[in-house]
């Protein structure tokens, strides 16, 4: 279960990761105790190298331990956030546009919690998501998590087309 960030932290460690010209896409508590993870998620254009990860975990560690805005024990995570990146942000229903997403919301809608399909963009507060059926527009206030759903054939197609403009080039 995710905990929601103080807004003092989570100012801390956007102008963190924004200093270094990075976008921070989502930062979160999960887990309770000395289990507890302070779970940062960057990206750039380009893509997050581990480099990246390490380097901001390493500048971040320190700023907080300066600031000292949390006060219980925890583990500090940070990564790219991967091929099923999570949608957090209003700007990212517009951003991703185009993209295959899931949707699960917080209550049913039209008999429904669980929507799939392409996305279409966000208009006058809703999500339009267009499944093989029909288009349906979705209350932003009634998401509990969204990702996109990547198509791995998709993505091993584009890789191996990037593998041989590589070797092309040696």
């Amino acid at each position: 279960m995710s905990k929601t960030i103080d807004p003092k932290l989570y100012s801390v460690i956007e102008r963190v990761v924004t200093a270094e010209g990075l976008e921070l896409v989502h930062c979160e508590f999960s887990g309770t105790g000395k289990y507890t993870v302070l779970r940062i998620y960057i990206d750039k254009p380009e893509g997050v190298t581990h480099k990246d990860c390490s380097y901001i975990s390493t500048q971040l560690g320190m700023v907080l331990d300066v600031e000292d805005l949390i006060s219980h024990q925890y583990l500090l995570e940070v990564s790219s956030p991967g091929v099923d990146r999570g949608l957090y942000k209003k700007s990212d229903y517009t951003r991703f546009a185009g993209q295959n997403i899931k949707l699960k919301l917080q209550q049913a809608l039209n008999g429904r919690k669980v929507f799939r399909g392409r996305l279409e963009g966000l208009e006058e507060e809703k999500i339009k998501l267009t499944d093989e059926k029909e288009t349906h527009l979705i209350p932003y206030e009634l998401i509990a998590s969204a990702n996109i759903v990547t198509n791995l054939d998709e993505l091993f197609r584009r890789a191996k087309s990037q593998e041989i403009k590589l070797s092309e080039m040696q």
